[in-house]
């Protein structure tokens, strides 16, 4: 399976901005929940889905979820947050 050079580069944004944070910040998707500090879990659950639903637990969630949502919607792909 071909990844195209867009994918490739929100798996790593989304890797990128989750760092920073103490926050717990988990991606569920069609089929599984993921740590989106994981980049390999991260890749493989963005390929093989279509639905994305953040929840973001810890000190500075709030900080995290407007950070994670924004890069989302900066690669147009629509995310629900709980």
């Amino acid at each position: 399976m071909e990844i195209s050079p867009t994918f490739a580069r929100l798996v790593v944004e989304l890797n990128k901005a989750a760092q920073p944070f103490q926050s717990s910040i988990v991606l569920k998707t069609d089929h599984r929940s993921i740590d989106v500090k994981s980049i390999l879990g991260l890749t493989h659950s963005i390929l093989t889905s279509k639905s994305f639903q953040l929840e973001i637990h810890g000190p500075d969630e709030e900080e995290a979820k407007k950070k994670m949502v924004q890069v989302f919607h900066d690669f147009h792909v629509p995310v629900q947050v709980n």
